[in-house]
């Protein structure tokens, strides 16, 4: 055996304990929330019977804000869903502490998603992940690019554990995080992924985790509603990324309170509306899935319910979201998609225009679309689905709304929002290199690149860049001045580990297309 096919062999086997242990970590992180939003619902209910429980609740809810966002004080990349944390350090332009992250957002994640606050545990599992794939790489001494490989790999096994969804995590990771297709990246990212949903199944058994029972394929005599709802979930997805930007400004402008007290006001809202509608809140997944006992029903009046539980959900999302609390925005973003998809279905039924037993399809159909819209990553969104519903006979209709949904955000000009929040976070954002270490660096060459059909020679490289390798199909290649690049290269870059972020937006550039990290 090769000691190239050792090393990758080595590697696969550290991929699967880091899955294993990234499974057993966010499993305790889901067992967390699902207890500690038991015990407020719980205190709730209590409060109906007598409303002295609510000294309780009002003490409890600002003892987590306090928590919580002094956790976020001492270490401010704890807090939000962790994800443009992880896209920076991909790319290297960010190094974090990994325990320093691990500890405080497991904890703080607990206490605030299990709150009942519109905000999602996925994009926290996805960072805890990293945060175990990078603390084994540094413990076993692995080299740079090796390190970064162990952090998609936690990447992808803490969002696999979140959704019960080895697929979707994997190729979350290499569509959205780390943009890198090259087979020693999502080979190990796979193979965490199916770890990790292997330990979390023994904590929650092995079934979807949003098993909507339709039984029912979409008519194509249909289709026209798809296009339609597509076109609406792109509008309001665009609408949606507006607005979370629009509020992070507004926050800023509280002078009264410290910014890392700013999770007390999302918490003082969401007593009444616990209080009132305890369906509704929290992450998504009970109104998600009382949707098929709630679509029995008929009547404009239900048309106007799932109207306000929307126009609740996106604000309180927003205003939860933004306050800076450690959370994710996934599981809210799939559930506002579905009560779009549950509105229009039933005002078609109203008008008559569609049979009634068809509007879970569109509720299945809109999660996918409104998480195109928002996220930017429409096989993830198709996958996604797919894995947490149990079905694959939604596929075709599924992706048309995708699609269409993706399109309308970015004729809107619309862009990718964990890209936007990772631009808006690196002014502040200080990056601890060593010096003098070497690094690896692999770019893809697509088909619309300037780099097809150029001889190695007539490129002007970064300083400091040395093409090592071409992997072309299962060849490698020893490269020299003229050698031609093609379509489809992997090119091995080595570099310099201080200089690897220059390198990485040097080569963007000149490549002028959309790169891996």
């Amino acid at each position: 055996m090769r000691k190239e096919e050792k090393s990758n062999l080595k590697l696969m086997l550290q991929a699967l304990i880091v899955g294993l242990i990234a499974g057993t970590v966010v499993g305790l992180f889901r067992f967390g929330i699902e207890k500690t939003s038991a015990f407020w619902l719980y205190l709730f209910k209590q409060a109906h019977k007598n409303s002295a429980w609510f000294i309780a609740i009002v003490i409890g809810l600002a003892a987590v804000g306090i928590i919580a966002g002094y956790f976020v004080k001492q270490y401010p990349h704890v807090g939000g869903s962790g994800i443009p944390e992880v896209k920076l350090q991909l790319q290297g332009k960010l190094q974090l502490k990994w325990w320093q992250i691990l500890w405080r957002k497991l904890i703080g994640g607990i206490l605030v998603i299990g709150t009942g606050l519109f905000l999602g545990p996925e994009g926290p599992s996805l960072q805890l992940g990293s945060s175990i794939g990078q603390g084994l790489g540094e413990k076993l001494k692995q080299n740079k690019y090796n390190q970064r490989v162990l952090l998609a790999t936690g990447a992808a096994s803490g969002l696999s554990a979140a959704f019960g969804a080895p697929l979707s995590g994997a190729l979350f990771v290499l569509e959205e995080i780390f943009h890198n297709f090259s087979p020693r990246v999502w080979m190990n990212a796979l193979v965490g992924a199916i770890a990790a949903n292997f330990m979390v199944s023994n904590f929650f058994g092995i079934h979807p985790a949003l098993a909507l029972p339709y039984k029912h394929a979409f008519p194509l005599g249909l289709y026209w509603h798809l296009i339609i709802l597509g076109v609406i979930l792109g509008l309001l997805g665009h609408f949606y990324k507006k607005g979370l930007f629009g509020l992070k400004k507004v926050y800023l402008k509280i002078t009264w309170l410290p910014r890392w007290l700013h999770g007390l006001i999302p918490l003082a809202i969401l007593v009444p509306i616990m209080y009132y509608w305890p369906l509704i809140t929290g992450p998504g997944n009970r109104l998600i899935l009382s949707m098929p006992t709630m679509l029995t029903k008929t009547g404009w009046a239900l048309v106007g319910m799932l109207a306000f539980y929307y126009v609740m959900r996106i604000a309180f999302s927003i205003v939860s979201y933004d306050s800076g609390l450690p959370s994710g925005i996934f599981l809210p973003i799939l559930t506002m998609g579905a009560l779009v998809g549950a509105a229009y279905g039933m005002l078609m039924v109203q008008l008559g225009l569609m049979p009634a037993h068809l509007v879970i399809n569109l509720v299945i159909f809109s999660m996918a679309g409104y998480f195109a819209a928002i996220i930017r990553a429409p096989f993830t969104a198709i996958i996604l689905i797919t894995e947490m519903v149990g079905s694959l006979l939604h596929l075709m209709p599924l992706a048309v709304v995708a699609f269409i949904a993706l399109l309308v955000d970015q004729v809107l000009g619309g862009k990718p929002i964990y890209d936007s929040l990772a631009n808006a976070m690196m002014p502040a954002t200080k990056t601890e290199t060593v010096a003098g270490e070497e690094d690896e660096l692999d770019i893809p060459v697509y088909e619309n690149s300037k780099l097809v059909d150029q001889e190695i020679k007539s490129i002007a490289w970064p300083d400091n860049v040395l093409v090592r390798t071409i992997r072309r199909g299962s060849q490698e290649i020893i490269p020299h001045g003229d050698t031609v690049i093609a379509a489809g290269d992997l090119l091995v870059l080595g570099v310099d580990h201080n200089q690897r972020a220059a390198a990485y937006d040097a080569i963007r550039k000149l490549q002028d297309v959309e790169l891996d990290g």
